[in-house]
């Protein structure tokens, strides 16, 4: 299998970069062909602007998914989005790992999402009409493929329970789960999330570790997180709504979008 790992944190040497050691460490000793994609250290430009589209004249109103979407069709993409694209398409899974900050990602790998997924790449792509709202939530380029986070947190596990004062991690990452990942067909495997990491120490990064190494062990046949298909029947078109008869009683919110009768 080949893995690509976007790993998203300025200091190589902190946890989340031993952690980036574990994984791919695991992922080659299991045979599977290993890229990283290290955002910091590539110095990657994470702001979409004009520099990204040099085809729109200096006088014209940017409209970023018009520019993406023409650039995309004529090969006109910088070479670093080329070369990102590039491994996309190559990978048969996609690991993005980052520190949890403010409830999302770095900034640097939002912006790596932004010029990465051109329209006509990871959005804007298949067909719309009445029955079918374009490849996108299950479909898309990337179809076929699996993807996973793995994600370091400050904050102990009890604090993004779902009793918890920050909210359950699986609502926290949905956004990224579902938005990112689920929405150019990726299929999408629970994430991995280590916490209390600011106060680890030895023991305790060597049982984080061993937790990893067995996650990259199963990456090819763990069980991913059952989203429902945007076009499989469970919502209605063009509204986009979940049809009144599915999900259970009193469920809400993201916890509608993932068919639990799918699960395990």
């Amino acid at each position: 299998m080949k893995v690509l790992l976007v790993f998203a944190h300025p200091e190589r040497h902190s946890l989340n970069g031993a952690l980036r050691n574990v994984a791919v460490a695991e992922l080659q000793a299991q045979g599977h062909e290993v890229r990283v994609s290290d955002l910091y250290a590539d110095g990657w430009k994470a702001a979409v602007d004009r520099s990204d589209f040099p085809d729109v004249a200096p006088s014209e109103r940017l409209r970023v998914a018009g520019a993406s979407g023409r650039a995309f069709a004529a090969d006109a993409l910088t070479a670093d989005v080329k070369a990102e694209q590039e491994k996309l398409l190559w990978a048969d899974t996609l690991i993005l790992q980052f520190p949890l900050w403010w409830y999302s990602m770095p900034a640097i790998l939002k912006g790596w999402v932004d010029r990465v997924y051109a329209f006509g790449f990871a959005y804007g792509v298949g067909e719309r009409s009445d029955t079918h709202w374009g490849d996108r939530f299950g479909e898309g380029t990337l179809a076929g493929k699996r993807a996973m986070l793995i994600v370091t947190v400050g904050g102990w596990a009890t604090h993004y329970a779902p009793r918890g004062v920050n909210g359950p991690i699986e609502d926290i990452l949905f956004p990224i789960n579902h938005g990112i990942l689920y929405y150019p067909g990726y299929t999408v495997l629970p994430s991995f999330v280590a916490y209390r990491v600011d106060r680890m120490d030895d023991a305790g990064f060597q049982l984080v570790a061993e937790q990893l190494k067995e996650r990259m062990r199963t990456i090819e046949t763990a069980a991913p997180i059952p989203y429902r298909m945007q076009n499989g029947g469970d919502y209605q078109v063009p509204s986009l709504e979940l049809r009144p008869e599915l999900g259970d009683p009193g469920v809400s919110g993201f916890a509608l979008h993932v068919d639990r009768g799918r699960a395990g």
